[in-house]
């Protein structure tokens, strides 16, 4: 059956979607409740009768949009979520045609190529040897690998699975040591805690490395602390370190990190899902001076590399050790065959998987390095600037000198007082921003993820959150 014009349709709707965000026609984000959402799209009864397509489908467009929340307004400025590039958007329509589950070579020949040589890229960004090409004439010895899981608290697991196959390599047989512990920042990802708990560590495995006032790893205190929980018996199964921290985006001292834990031969992990993408910007690399001391790094493509979700990179300086992280049988996929390529199954919990290097790709193949790298030094420079914006406001703390695209920030008040601004912007619908916990007190935040926000943005939203500072007392 010929889709072409339900094609079209969606294409139109997208692109008017796209371009009246971006002239910041419209809210952001405008919440309707789900019931009455529901009936307005008339869910119940397409489900029962289907046959959705022509005017259907146009006018089923129009609400589900209209509803819809536009990370492409300049006023988006929430979470840590790309303003997907079309090229990447166009990949996640081509994978989604083709259907090809690929994490079995012959499912997805090309899909698993592509993802191969972007994991390659991503290898060498990083400063570890990239995998020779199956079937090519490059010299094996040792080298990096990769796979690219559906999200980021995926991809911290699968890192942390891969450390268990070294630590305690007969944990998948007779289950996971009770002497094994994960020391990490309290500024860490909530997916780290319960990557920890799925492990069957328990949340008390999980413990609180030492960190400076605004909560970076501590070099200095984390060798001692490692030896006392030596002393007491326990097994470091993994340090995580943060690149960036989610909240306020600040990179832990990666280069003291690392040689510590090289020195004491623990696992180091690093949790680069929103900022390894400055690993792309010669300007910005420096945040990650030590990174390639690291055994393995999560790195997000759908934050700062203009990718859709999801695409998020697990990657180990050691092949070997994410290729021991998981152990199958499946005679129907696993058995002697020709092999022409790389069945990525053995190295994730999926096995169903979406050709996700297919969305970063098309992003790389039309942005270049270049692009990608101007993007993130826009960014991050507009944060710096917005940042000495605020701080020259009466009444307005910033938390923390930016490193990242994100900025911290609280009126003069009570934690109650940020939440009820907040609350009044996103009923307004203008600006979309987010709030985070800090030293003990609650702060607005931005995440500046858009390529299109400015200084006229950043100015519009003080002049609504100074309305809504005096409306409310």
């Amino acid at each position: 059956m010929n889709y072409s014009t339900e094609l079209h349709l969606a294409l139109e709707a997208l692109e008017a979607f796209a371009a009246a965000a971006a002239d910041r026609r419209g809210p952001v984000i405008r919440q309707r409740p789900m019931v009455e959402l529901a009936r307005t799209l008339e869910l119940d009864r397409l489900i029962a009768e289907g046959g959705l397509r022509g005017d259907g489908l146009q006018r089923f467009l129009k609400d589900y949009l209209a509803a819809a929340t536009r990370l492409h307004h300049p006023g988006y400025m929430a979470h840590q979520v790309a303003v997907p590039h079309p090229m990447g958007a166009l990949g996640s329509l081509i994978d989604g045609y083709l259907n090809n589950p690929m994490a079995i070579y012959e499912m997805g020949p090309s899909a698993a190529t592509v993802e191969f040589a972007v994991l390659n890229w991503m290898l060498r960004k990083v400063g570890w040897r990239p995998a020779p090409m199956p079937g090519s004439s490059e010299a094996v010895g040792d080298h990096g690998g990769g796979v690219l899981t559906h999200g980021g608290s995926l991809a911290n697991l699968t890192a942390l699975m891969a450390a268990l196959g070294r630590v305690a390599p007969n944990a998948w047989e007779e289950g996971v040591p009770r002497d094994l512990v994960v020391v990490a920042p309290e500024a860490c990802h909530y997916s780290i805690a319960r990557a920890v708990s799925i492990l069957g560590l328990g949340r008390k495995a999980l413990k609180a490395a030492p960190t400076d006032a605004d909560g970076r790893l501590a070099p200095a205190q984390l060798g001692s602390y490692l030896r006392s929980l030596r002393q007491q018996g326990a097994r470091i199964l993994a340090v995580v370190a943060n690149a960036c921290s989610t909240a306020v985006g600040l990179y832990d001292p990666l280069q003291e990190i690392g040689g510590l834990c090289r020195d004491m031969g623990v696992w180091l992990h690093v949790d680069g899902a929103h900022g390894a993408s400055a690993l792309v910007s010669p300007r910005y690399r420096h945040l990650l001076d030590g990174v390639e001391l690291a055994d393995s790094l999560v790195w997000d493509a759908h934050k700062m590399l203009r990718t859709p979700t999801l695409c998020a990179a697990v990657l180990v300086r050691d092949h070997r050790d994410l290729d021991a992280a998981f152990h199958e049988e499946a005679s129907y996929l696993f058995h002697d065959k020709d092999q022409p390529g790389i069945d990525l199954a053995h190295r994730t919990v999926e096995c169903t998987k979406a050709a996700l290097g297919l969305r970063l790709f098309l992003v790389l193949a039309a942005m270049g390095e270049r692009g990608l790298a101007d993007y993130v030094d826009r960014q991050t420079d507009l944060a710096a600037a917005v940042a000495r914006r605020l701080r020259a406001a009466p009444g307005i703390e910033v938390a923390v000198e930016p490193q990242s695209n994100i900025i911290c920030f609280r009126l003069d008040g009570a934690d109650e007082l940020q939440l009820a601004v907040r609350k009044r912007l996103l009923e307004d619908g203008r600006y979309y921003l987010s709030a985070t916990e800090f030293r003990g007190r609650r702060w607005l935040r931005l995440a500046l993820m858009n390529p299109v926000t400015d200084s006229t943005d950043i100015e519009g939203l003080l002049t609504e959150i100074r309305r809504h500072q005096t409306a409310l007392g």
